[in-house]
């Protein structure tokens, strides 16, 4: 399979759209033939991805590159960026508002989840700046 590239643009404080990238994926590699457990982790990872970046970030673009050996995915934002990153990925830690989490999100598992439904996960973030999240997930396992 030649590479596809899709893109999204993630709006940013709008919880009734947080998800069309992850869907419109998740459809995507459904047409595409790939193997339904790979799906359910790229369309869980990039839902905890775009929630956070909702919820954080006043959104993002997400981009997708689909061979036929993985799917990589990065997450890009301009928000406030991530203060300590190794306290972020703690199952639990959460900085997200009172009005966020009386919605029901802002569990503190976004980050936790993401790496724990992909293969490779790298967290590039500055205050002030912005974070850029990239997840490949292997369709074929690695020997």
């Amino acid at each position: 399979m030649s590479g596809i590239h899709l893109h999204y643009d993630v709006p940013g404080d709008d919880f009734t759209r947080a998800g069309e990238a992850s869907g419109s994926v998740k459809k995507a590699l459904r047409q595409l033939g790939i193997p339904a457990e790979v799906i359910r982790k790229v369309a869980i990872a990039m839902y905890e991805g775009e929630i956070n970046m909702v919820i954080h970030a006043y959104g993002g673009t997400v981009d997708v590159e689909v061979t036929g050996e993985d799917i990589t995915m990065v997450l890009k934002d301009t928000g406030p960026g991530i203060e300590d990153i190794d306290r972020a990925m703690t199952a639990g830690y959460s900085t997200a508002p009172d009005n966020v989490r009386s919605l029901g999100f802002g569990a503190g598992m976004g980050l936790p989840n993401m790496k724990k439904y992909t293969d490779e996960m790298t967290v590039e973030s500055e205050v002030g700046v912005g974070t850029t999240v990239t997840m490949k997930v292997y369709i074929t396992p690695k020997a």
